[in-house]
């Protein structure tokens, strides 16, 4: 009972961290990343449908990204979903692909990202002591069960910390990594 409570709580854990991960990714550096665009939703003939979905995205140069819609009569939702994305991006239709320029970014938007990288970063290890504090009550109910003993119990709420510990240190590297790259001129 114990081993799944302990298998429940990494597996929610590291769930946790990806998510992160995918947030992080999404934040904008001042180098190109397919990661930036493909959480946009483009209104393809009245369905709302994911932009790697309708198109390719690459990245032929560090500052550029091109998408190739697989129709064309999507350039036009894709250059839309685009402008009303909060990205602060301008698409360049060529009437064959969509070019987006990732501009340097200014010393106060590095800060204001800085931030809002840190916050994500918070939030990513609330999410992972929310699942700690959660298999902790599982094994207090079965401590209170007479299931296991004392013995067990604060052997298991060890390994438990422990896990938290590990997946709290892996948020602060993939944040702290984040930020240099924010960071770097």
């Amino acid at each position: 009972m114990i081993n799944d409570i302990k298998n429940d709580a990494e597996q929610r854990m590291k769930q946790s961290i990806d998510a992160l991960h995918r947030d992080l990714n999404s934040l904008r550096t001042g180098r190109a990343s397919p990661a930036l665009v493909e959480r946009l939703t483009v209104d393809y003939y009245g369905t709302q449908t994911p932009l790697n979905q309708v198109a390719g995205v690459s990245v032929p140069e560090s500052r550029l990204l091109v998408i190739q819609p697989w129709d064309k009569g999507a350039l036009p939702a894709i250059e839309r979903a685009i402008q009303m994305s909060e990205l602060g991006l301008t698409p360049n239709n060529d009437g064959q692909v969509i070019r987006l320029t990732i501009p340097q970014l200014t010393e106060e938007r590095r800060k204001s990202l800085v931030k809002v990288l840190r916050s994500k970063v918070e939030e990513g290890k609330v999410s992972v002591r929310n699942v700690r504090r959660d298999a902790m009550d599982s094994i207090k109910d079965l401590l209170k069960e007479k299931s296991i003993g004392e013995d067990e119990e604060r052997r298991a709420e060890a390994e438990i910390q422990d896990l938290t510990n590990r997946f709290i240190e892996e948020a602060d590297v993939l944040g702290q990594a984040k930020e240099e790259e924010i960071l770097e001129v």
